[in-house]
């Protein structure tokens, strides 16, 4: 499939480096490129499925219009594709980063992380971005032929790294990188580098619109940002008689839209003299993102998300009690390996670390509900307070 408007340093799919595990090609399935394979691929697969139940602000929320991490994702995606289509880049390879980033969160979100980080920590720890990777390389596995997804070798180095070159590993990426090397010091794709933005775009302006809806937010403390000060000074000049609701919503959608157009504007100066994707990975820093001025702006912001939402007092006491589901489950399944499904019993090793790191997959597969309705089943007891909206 060629693409007309392809930029010089775009990932090209006729020029991918290949896949871990050689394909048949008999019988292909229609006209696909390599990163659209790759991307059908992950929406097809049950760990994308699962994100549909599985945490991105609010633990198990009661109200249907909160987002999980499934509907963040298709929402990254969409960012995503706008800022590679303005750039040049290949949007089937950024769309099937921004759908995979999230597929290894444990269930509950950053708080079943962190239980699984303290259950894990004398053999190895566990990292969300290496249990993405080791999900669609070794757990998520349909076909007959091999484990895992099979992917690209350019989607897998952009979820490894999309954040940026790895010094450190943890044994999770060590392994797969020593399997099948995806080049940890360098920089990734321009693609991965958007998909990392539109991941910060996404959850920086849709957590305000779950924040403001929960009542967790209060606008005036938002508008100490000038930034976002500015937003609503302008939307309320555009729209003063219409409902607030719509006018937040109306807020929420400029400023990613200011967000996006400073992406595209600052890298495409980023990229100026940039021939190849080979030149992106070898730039030594990172060419897609947000321009200095606002890059400070969009720290602060988070910071603020983070004192103001994500560490609310409500948060964190559901977060704790979140904590202790996945705590609990790790000990009874370690203590009585007959706890697990059949499946997963007769893969489990005899001995640690690897023992453990079989059982964290289990664990980390979960949905929230999945894992509350397990926990019920184990201690007799449905886990209680794991909802605060």
């Amino acid at each position: 499939m060629k693409v007309t408007n392809r930029a010089p340093y775009a990932a090209d799919p006729a020029n991918s480096r290949g896949r871990e595990f050689d394909q048949d090609r008999g019988g292909a399935r229609g006209p696909r490129s390599e990163f659209q394979r790759d991307r059908d691929r992950i929406i097809h697969s049950m760990s994308f499925r699962r994100l549909r139940s599985k945490t991105q602000v609010f633990i198990a929320p009661d109200g249907d219009h909160y987002r999980t991490r499934l509907t963040h994702s298709l929402e990254v995606a969409q960012i995503g594709r706008v800022i590679a289509r303005a750039l040049g880049l290949d949007e089937d390879l950024t769309e099937a980063l921004c759908l995979s980033h999230d597929l290894g969160h444990p269930p509950f979100g950053h708080a079943g992380e962190s239980a699984l980080c303290e259950a894990m920590q004398r053999h190895g720890g566990f990292d969300h971005n290496a249990q993405t990777l080791r999900t669609v390389m070794r757990l998520e596995s349909p076909y007959p032929k091999h484990d895992g997804l099979n992917l690209s070798w350019d989607l897998l180095e952009g979820i490894a790294k999309h954040n940026g070159p790895i010094a450190a590993p943890n044994w999770a990426m060590a392994e797969l990188d020593e399997a099948y090397a995806l080049d940890l010091y360098q920089w990734p794709s321009l693609e991965a580098q958007v998909a990392a933005v539109a991941d910060d775009i996404a959850y920086d302006n849709h957590d305000i619109d779950d924040g403001l809806r929960a009542g967790f937010l209060d606008l005036e403390d938002l508008l100490t940002f000038d930034f976002l000060a500015d937003q609503w000074r302008a939307v309320e000049k555009r729209f003063p008689n219409v409902p607030r609701d719509r006018q937040l919503r109306e807020l929420v959608r400029d400023q990613i839209g200011l967000m996006v157009n400073d992406v595209i504007e600052h890298t495409k100066v980023q990229v100026d003299g940039i021939g190849s994707v080979a030149e992106v990975r070898d730039a030594g820093r990172q060419l897609g993102g947000f321009s200095p001025a606002l890059a400070v702006q969009e720290r602060g912001l988070k910071k603020f998300m983070y004192e103001k939402l994500y560490y609310h007092p409500e948060q964190v006491g559901t977060a704790e009690r979140a904590r202790d589901v996945v705590a609990r489950l790790f000990a009874a399944y370690s203590q009585d390996a007959t706890l697990l499904p059949q499946e997963w019993q007769d893969r489990l090793p005899e001995h640690d670390p690897a023992r453990s790191r079989i059982i964290a997959d289990f664990i980390a597969g979960m949905s929230d509900r999945f894992a509350m309705d397990s926990c019920a089943v184990i201690y007799g007891e449905y886990p209680k307070g794991l909802t605060n909206v």
